[in-house]
């Protein structure tokens, strides 16, 4: 990718908390925590740390970001990436050696559907009660039939 397609960089030793929101393309290597708004390109260098939900048309990964992504186009997550959080995109490229923790939708409008309620978590069936059974010698034995 060309330098003019990435006219702002966010320097190393930067460190932002707000909103960020731009037309073409930014490349961070500093520290970003807030939110980030654009229909252009992101790429977050090696040395990006980023705690954020990001909108975006395509976001590159190299470094680390804690927070939701959503990409019109496409996300990459080259080797050295990590990503927390849950991710919504047209197409997706994960290079081995990248981490992801969270929910993915690819392809289809993802990017545009708005994020789901947290799924229910299953509820543990309850457990077994044994039932004693006297049977017609005296004898006493087990039912395994659930108490109501």
């Amino acid at each position: 990718m060309s330098e003019s397609e990435f006219p702002t960089v966010i320097g190393p030793d930067a460190k932002f908390k707000g909103e960020l929101s731009f037309e073409s393309g930014v490349r961070i290597l500093g520290n970003f925590e807030g939110r980030i708004s654009t229909k252009g390109n992101l790429i977050v260098a090696q040395e990006g740390v980023i705690q954020a939900d990001i909108e975006a048309g395509t976001v590159t990964v190299e470094g680390q970001i804690s927070g939701n992504v959503a990409a019109n186009e496409l996300v990459e997550l080259k080797s050295t990436a990590r990503l927390q959080g849950d991710l919504r995109c047209e197409r997706l490229i994960v290079t081995d050696g990248a981490s992801f923790i969270g929910h993915c939708n690819v392809g289809n409008g993802a990017a545009n559907e708005k994020p789901q309620a947290e799924p229910r978590k299953p509820t543990a069936p309850k457990p077994l009660a044994m039932r004693p059974r006297i049977q017609n010698d005296g004898n006493v034995k087990s039912d395994t039939s659930p108490i109501e």
